[in-house]
């Protein structure tokens, strides 16, 4: 490759590759226009269609509008233990029932009976709440049903 074909390259913008390209040899010959778009980036505001294809209806779905005033029982379940009638007879006032799990592990987030998350127990206000770290994926939901 000579200087001039180098030259001549650099001037058009290196694109190509191809040294007989056309307009490779013309000395002040002019680039050929280049188009450029405007990047188009998704509206961070509106809801995402992420969500849908992720396996389920967004929470904002029309479709699902009818179910919007449904209550359904939520509970936490700190732990589980089975227990003598004979036990439960004799508890009284300052009786300590000891359950499965330890103290640093999550609670169970539980929907109309079903898990469907797990969390940290947190005290706002005098109130207890729970502060979600895990949710459980939809479809491991439907196969885990009622059974914990």
């Amino acid at each position: 490759m000579t200087q001039e074909e180098i030259d001549a390259l650099i001037n058009s913008g290196g694109a190509g590759g191809d040294v007989d390209s056309p307009g490779a040899g013309d000395e002040g010959a002019a680039p050929a226009p280049v188009e450029i778009n405007e990047a188009d980036f998704p509206d961070l505001d509106a809801p995402s269609t992420a969500s849908t294809a992720k396996g389920g209806p967004s929470p904002l779905d029309p479709k699902m509008e009818l179910l919007y005033d449904l209550q359904l029982p939520v509970s936490i379940e700190l732990g589980r233990t089975n227990m003598l009638i004979r036990d439960i007879l004799r508890m009284g006032r300052g009786y300590v029932v000891e359950f499965d799990k330890l103290a640093s592990e999550p609670v169970d987030l539980l929907v109309n009976g079903k898990k469907i998350a797990e969390g940290e127990v947190v005290v706002i206000d005098k109130h207890f709440g729970i502060r979600i770290t895990t949710l459980i994926d939809p479809a491991d939901r439907i196969k885990i049903g009622g059974k914990r």
